[in-house]
């Protein structure tokens, strides 16, 4: 297992993070999974013993219970080898007016909420799950250096933020001293690169590290679902779970064909750990949430994190998958070339490298 600094911090993070999205199997997140306590403390254990050093959960995962099965699976031990990694936004419990959103009313109360269900006096990293626009950023950062001076919270993240959100909260916090965001959690698969456009080049620009959520787009990398083939019973997507969309499933097929033709290269490999591990070898990613139905998918991914594709393979996922240039990134491409940044290039390098050749 590789550990990466996360961001601008000295904190190290483990290329992949065990997610617990199934743990609990409640409500729209039965969907997705319901693993029960004994399930949890397996997978955390087998997540260990692959040298995962960080959990990840949510207060909105099954209404509290996927928080509540981590507080109960890790005893004094397991805290102490494992980071964790909770989210707020959403409404958790009570659903009144003021109990969504990044208010200071709303993330105390949230943190005091998680930190009771987890059983632990401290959040490694506490992420602000989707963006509010209708608080005052200068709110938002500050109720989280509050959480952070009182040792309740040790770093900040964002989740599904814009570029331009990211920005704006960088500024304030620049410009008030207040504590800066570690990373952000997004979506960002070989499925849906739009990732590339601005939250990438602001991950290496900005030291603001992305960390990927359902980097198998929710199971559609994973190589069970084929052109011309059955779709599998028992999935997200067979019962009806909306992440992520896709847009165009005929090219979907043809970068799960990819996939397929790719692992045969490696002795042993999947298709999903083939598209885990070109996530890992992208600029701005420092880690990849995964989670699993069961304990067989776990193992499976788990492996991704010492699997090192190389350029040929890199080259043919590129091809399948490549976005479209938008405006203005069409525009630099043809007359920006001479002065561009690492950041610009996570982006720009293979339009520049396809017309050079």
């Amino acid at each position: 297992m590789e550990y990466r600094l996360l961001g601008r911090s000295g904190l190290k993070v483990s290329s992949l993070i065990l997610g617990t999205m199934t743990f609990g199997g409640k409500g729209d997140f039965a969907k997705t999974g319901n693993t029960d306590l004994a399930g949890a403390r397996r997978q955390i254990d087998m997540a260990l013993d692959a040298g995962v050093n960080m959990l990840d959960t949510a207060d909105i995962y099954s209404d509290g219970t996927s928080e509540e099965i981590i507080g109960e699976a890790l005893d004094a031990d397991r805290r102490n080898r494992l980071l964790l990694g909770t989210k707020a936004r959403f409404p958790t419990g009570s659903k009144g007016p003021n109990e969504r959103g990044l208010s200071r009313h709303h993330l105390i109360k949230a943190c005091e909420a998680s930190l009771k269900r987890l059983k632990t006096d401290h959040i490694d990293l506490y992420w602000c799950h989707e963006w509010d626009g209708e608080t005052p950023v200068e709110e938002i950062l500050a109720a989280l250096d509050h959480l952070q001076s009182t040792g309740k919270i040790g770093y900040v993240g964002v989740s599904n933020f814009s570029g331009w959100h990211i920005m704006k909260m960088l500024s304030a916090a620049e410009r008030n001293n207040t504590v800066r965001p570690v990373a952000q959690q997004i979506h960002y698969t070989l499925q849906a690169r739009e990732a590339e456009y601005e939250l990438l080049p602001i991950a290496v620009d900005q030291g603001v590290d992305a960390v990927i959520w359902s980097p198998l787009a929710g199971g559609l990398l994973s190589g069970k679902y084929r052109r011309g083939k059955p779709e599998p019973k028992g999935t997200r997507k067979a019962a009806h779970w909306k992440e992520p969309p896709v847009r165009d499933v005929e090219a979907l097929y043809d970068i799960v064909e990819v996939l397929i033709d790719v692992a045969s290269h490696y002795e042993g490999a999947s298709a999903a750990q083939v598209a885990l591990a070109w996530l890992l070898q992208r600029s701005g990613v420092a880690s990849l949430v995964i989670g699993a139905r069961n304990d067989q998918q776990l193992t499976d991914n788990l492996k991704s994190a010492t699997l090192k594709l190389n350029a040929e393979d890199i080259q043919k996922l590129e091809e399948v998958s490549r976005p479209p240039l938008l405006y203005p990134y069409w525009h630099q491409c043809s007359t920006a070339s001479d002065r561009l940044s690492a950041a610009d290039l996570t982006l720009l390098k293979p339009f520049l490298e396809n017309k050079e050749s």
